[in-house]
């Protein structure tokens, strides 16, 4: 398995794609209750290899990611080859983002110095969808770009 399996509320929200899936394998609802009981060990490598699928898809279309700690906020766009970075750090330590009093602060707070801003690029040196998965695993999520796309046009400017 390449990435991690779906947790079972992913696979409830995926049922008919799964159906879909077990479809292509010639594999009907009489016969995938029959695999489960007698032959667990295929249905589980079914459930892997729909997970693998799944991810590929997701991490494939992922272009920007987010994560966020108490001190840091660390903002990700996902190219073919390198993936950039805007990360932001309070000098207070006080101050916590993962709370909306600490995001508040920071929009009052952005350009002064207590907020330290790096950017970076870093070429990606394992497979990309490996790469943003590993994020993704230590804590980042798929977002919309807003807030890389403010924080990067006020840089840029």
């Amino acid at each position: 398995m390449k990435y991690t399996r779906l947790t079972k509320e992913q696979f409830e929200e995926l049922h008919q794609e799964f159906i879909n899936f077990l479809a292509t394998q010639a594999i009907d609802k009489a016969e995938w209750d029959t695999i489960k009981t007698e032959k667990p060990e295929v249905a589980e490598q079914e459930l892997d290899v729909f997970s693998d699928l799944v991810w590929e898809g997701v991490l494939g279309r992922a272009e920007y990611l987010e994560h966020f700690s108490k001190n840091h906020i660390f903002l990700f766009q996902c190219f073919d080859t390198y993936i950039q970075s805007i990360v932001l750090k309070s000098l207070v330590s006080e101050i916590d983002f993962l709370t909306k009093e600490g995001l508040q602060w920071l929009s009052e707070n952005m350009f002064t110095e207590t907020i330290e801003i790096k950017t970076g690029k870093k070429v990606f040196t394992e497979e990309r969808n490996t790469s943003i998965f590993g994020l993704i695993q230590q804590g980042a999520f798929l977002s919309d770009g807003q807030l890389f796309k403010q924080i990067n046009s006020i840089i840029e400017s």
